[in-house]
């Protein structure tokens, strides 16, 4: 490779404070580099598959790199022990700064062979310019940084979801034991020990746990949810069982009201046998002192007791309704004598009080809404019929 004419003393000096701050440069990147987070993990983790393999494809070149960067230290060191502290750059010292930052001055070493692969001759050594160290060392660098950065993005997304399961875990676990009773979690602790596993020794040739870790996170939400309404339940039991005997009592009241309701209204209203109200307070009174007999788990006392709990609203509700819709009945059959009346003034005005035919229709219409007990239906269609008479047929 020809030189040229050596450099000018400007050139030389610049040149060297270009490659000192590229060497100072690159010594930031590799120091960055193995301090990383990832690389420190890596360095000791027990590796397979396709990371296993890229990995050490990596620290082969890795290995590399700094070979190649300790030599093309070397160099720059002896450049700038030629240069020196002299004011002014001699010839000599010109044609030896131009061989050393602008030549094959890099000399890498003819590696050793196994036996096997010898000859007898020489092995020569490879010579390189900085600059195609530096492109060397750059192409060493990428192949590591691309492989770190993947094997980073998959434990990025997927170790703190691991870390956090892992943290659900501990609390059920915590819980079970201020509960003193388990649940079955086996299966949920070993797909997290397999898929941490996974993603820690091959995540570059591991499939992505989102599903399968979702659905243990999701077990193990359900799992502390439970567990902390049967903790619950155990501290609280006494209270709210004092709390559901008194909704119990409401309950009585409001099936006593239905009743109550029932009685009076049958003896104005004709109802049909299933408007009779049922009872359910001896039901929930009786699922109660099972309740407490039971020596069951807190788990299973605390789904008990809380549909107890909405049991009892429910049925206090109903017998609520169940009264405000048989009082109901009274006031619709109120409501036809009203319409009743209001037809028959209707008729008196457009002169049909006296037609043979509308006076049946509102004979028949005033005898069902004031019998006793009252078919609602029949008293119903029978205004409809005295209506659309009154009305000429049509509404």
């Amino acid at each position: 490779m020809s030189l040229g004419p050596p450099m000018s003393r400007e050139g030389a000096e610049y040149a060297l404070r270009a490659r000192s701050d590229e060497r100072d440069r690159i010594s930031g990147d590799l120091l960055d580099l193995e301090a990383h987070t990832t690389y420190q993990l890596l360095k000791g983790a027990s590796l397979r598959g396709p990371t296993q393999t890229r990995w050490a494809a990596a620290q082969s070149a890795l290995a590399a790199l700094w070979a190649l960067y300790d030599t093309y230290r070397g160099v720059l060191r002896t450049a700038e022990q030629v240069k020196g502290p002299r004011g002014r750059l001699g010839a000599e010292q010109l044609v030896t700064l131009t061989e050393l930052l602008v030549g094959r001055s890099v000399v890498l070493k003819a590696a050793a062979k196994p036996v096997e692969e010898r000859s007898l001759l020489p092995q020569a050594d490879e010579r390189l310019t900085l600059d195609e160290t530096v492109a060397r060392m750059d192409a060493a660098f990428q192949l590591a940084t691309d492989v770190l950065t993947k094997i980073d993005t998959v434990w990025s997304a997927a170790l703190p979801r691991l870390d956090a399961a892992d943290a659900e875990l501990r609390v059920v676990n915590d819980l079970q034991r201020q509960l003193g009773e388990t649940l079955d979690l086996s299966q949920a602790e070993t797909d997290l020990k397999r898929m941490r596993a996974a993603v820690l020794e091959d995540p570059l040739g591991s499939a992505p746990p989102d599903h399968e870790l979702a659905r243990v996170a999701g077990t193990l939400a359900s799992a502390r949810a439970d567990l902390e309404r049967a903790l619950r339940v155990s501290q609280e039991y006494g209270r709210r069982r004092e709390e559901l005997v008194a909704a119990l009592d409401r309950v009585r009241a409001a099936e006593s009201g239905a009743r109550v309701a029932h009685g009076t209204v049958v003896a104005k209203i004709a109802l049909p046998p299933q408007a009779q109200p049922r009872s359910k307070v001896d039901a929930l009174a009786g699922e109660l002192d099972a309740l407490d007999a039971s020596t069951g788990t807190w788990l299973d006392r605390s789904g008990r007791l809380t549909a107890l709990e909405q049991g009892a609203e429910q049925a206090a509700q109903q017998a609520q309704a169940t009264a405000k819709a048989l009082f109901g009945l009274i006031g619709r059959r109120d409501e036809l004598r009203g319409l009743l009346g209001a037809c028959q003034a209707m008729a008196v005005r457009k002169g049909l009080a006296e037609d043979p035919a509308a006076t049946g229709l509102y004979e028949r219409a005033r005898l069902l809404l004031w019998s006793a007990p009252c078919d609602l239906t029949k008293a119903a269609q029978a205004v409809d019929l005295y209506q659309r008479a009154i009305h000429g047929g049509g509404r």
